[in-house]
């Protein structure tokens, strides 16, 4: 199962980076509150400390779309990516467990479970591994 489409590595990063670019980074990075409210999330009065966390979320996603933005266009630091994605993924399935497992998230946040499991199994479907001739 390790790297079955390796050869789609590329096309598969631009696809990720496009999605979550216009679904998460940007939005958690310039208006991360109207994010949080279309997430569910019920938003107190004072709002600057999570104004100031969503945009620190949202840098470290761009940072990560940068990462695969090289990928994509030059090859640069492919498998390295991938490694980072790894990381990315696994945590965030943990973290999402967590607020469900304690029920202190929305159902959007629980369904999001799914979505990191997934991109584990995508990742490592897609994961650019060297083929030798056999």
């Amino acid at each position: 199962m390790f790297g079955l489409y390796a050869p789609h590595a590329t096309s598969y990063l631009a696809t990720l980076m496009t999605v979550t670019t216009v679904a998460f980074a940007l939005p958690i990075f310039l208006v991360p509150l109207t994010w949080a409210r279309l997430m569910r999330w019920r938003i107190p009065e004072h709002t600057d400390l999570a104004v100031y966390f969503g945009r620190c979320l949202g840098a470290f996603i761009l940072l990560v779309e940068w990462l695969m933005w090289r990928a994509v266009t030059d090859g640069h630091g492919i498998a390295w990516t991938f490694d980072a994605l790894y990381f990315v993924f696994g945590s965030m399935f943990v973290v999402h467990v967590y607020g469900a497992l304690r029920r202190i998230q929305p159902i959007t946040e629980t369904l999001e479970i799914g979505m990191w499991g997934m991109l584990l199994v995508l990742n490592t479907l897609f994961y650019p591994v060297a083929r030798t001739a056999g």
